[in-house]
């Protein structure tokens, strides 16, 4: 190629990866990899200029599948060890797949029906456990801190998702649930109402005093939780739609002041007009992991609509428009940013994970 001219390679990729985005057929490809996708992937959606982190020479891979996984969560990048973890709930289990020859093993056996998962500063691993409703931190040792297990006197219903504010050490996580609402992903509580315990919330842990704050519980059932690359915007998912018939599908965002949180409102809904079986039809799923790029985009994962749907979506972080998908042919639980230059998106979907490169990072470090 001319290396004078103006249409770089670079220029040509990004245009194909544009231009050529059509139906997709994310259900259609073989994910074994013994048959090639022809690039750019089709599967990696271009919906608004503002998307410019797909790549027209790389492919979505699926990186781990096992039929006796019953359904994966909480991934979380570990830049030290170079490996990724996620919590297979309802078996009880974390596993791990290390990126220098792609192994996958048990991690921990068993971990309390843990969902979501992150490392802090330090490097210790969190954890929020379903099954005794706390969120626990794995010290250097190999002893396990309890860091949350009641509010108000009472216990939580069951911690979800959890992240970390690098300046203060601050441990904010959602607790929605789930894991007290059944036995196949906890303990089902016996309860009249959909509260296990309380009123579902979001919480702060003070980093240094081990305090427990409630920040708001103005969202129906709060799920995934991110920061804005500047820690000014906390967004949270809510996936109350699943027991509350009057609760939006939608993504929140507040703006962060200290360990409060002001402003609440609609970030993104998931509502979208898409193709599905050769017809446009317009519907709405449910985002639950979600995670910030180094430009404000916010990626979530997607599903319980079918295929064009779900997968992965891109928000612009600026409007909360979609600009972007990634089509997956399983429900996508979760989705962390990692590898070497945090330019790989790792997504928790049923019974596999899937990885794909991106022209971006994450915000954060996982």
């Amino acid at each position: 190629m001319n290396t004078d001219s103006s249409f770089s390679r670079r220029s040509f990729l990004t245009a194909a990866a544009t231009t050529f985005a059509g139906v997709a057929a994310a259900a259609d490809r073989d994910w074994t990899g013994k048959i090639p996708t022809r690039y750019p992937d089709p599967d990696i959606i271009s919906l608004d200029k503002r998307f410019k982190a797909k790549l027209g020479n790389t492919p979505i891979q699926r990186i781990y599948h096992s039929a006796n996984t019953l359904w994966t969560e909480g991934p979380a990048w570990n830049a030290v060890g170079r490996y990724l973890i996620w919590s297979d709930i309802p078996n009880n289990i974390q596993q791990r797949w290390i990126e220098d020859d792609g192994h996958v093993s048990t991690f921990r056996n068993p971990v309390n029906n843990t969902n979501g998962n992150t490392f802090d500063y330090e490097g210790r691993q969190l954890s929020c456990e379903h099954l005794t409703r706390r969120v626990v931190r794995h010290e250097h040792n190999g002893t396990v801190t309890v860091l949350a297990d009641k509010f108000g006197g009472k216990p939580f219903n069951a911690p979800n998702d959890v992240v970390v504010h690098p300046n203060t050490g601050d441990i904010w996580f959602t607790d929605p649930g789930y894991g007290g609402l059944m036995n196949y992903e906890g303990e089902r509580v016996k309860s009249t109402t959909v509260q296990p315990h309380q009123k579902e919330a979001v919480y702060v842990i003070d980093g240094k005093s081990g305090k427990i704050e409630k920040v708001t519980d103005e969202i129906f059932k709060p799920n995934g939780l991110c920061f804005s690359p500047d820690y000014k915007k906390l967004y949270v998912a809510d996936t109350g739609a699943s027991h509350y018939d009057n609760a939006p599908k939608n993504i929140k965002v507040w703006d962060v002041d200290g360990r409060k949180l002001k402003g609440g409102k609609e970030f993104a809904s998931m509502k979208l007009k898409f193709k599905q079986d050769g017809k446009e039809v317009e519907d709405a799923g449910f985002a639950d992991g979600i995670r910030c790029d180094t430009e404000g985009n916010i990626w979530a994962s997607a599903g319980w609509v079918g295929a064009g749907y779900d997968g992965v979506h891109i928000f612009a972080g600026t409007d909360g428009q979609r600009i972007g998908q990634i089509l997956l042919p399983e429900i996508c639980s979760n989705v962390c940013f990692g590898g070497a230059k945090r330019n790989r998106l790792f997504m928790t979907a049923s019974t596999s994970v899937y990885a794909v490169y991106v022209e971006t990072q994450g915000a954060h470090i996982t």
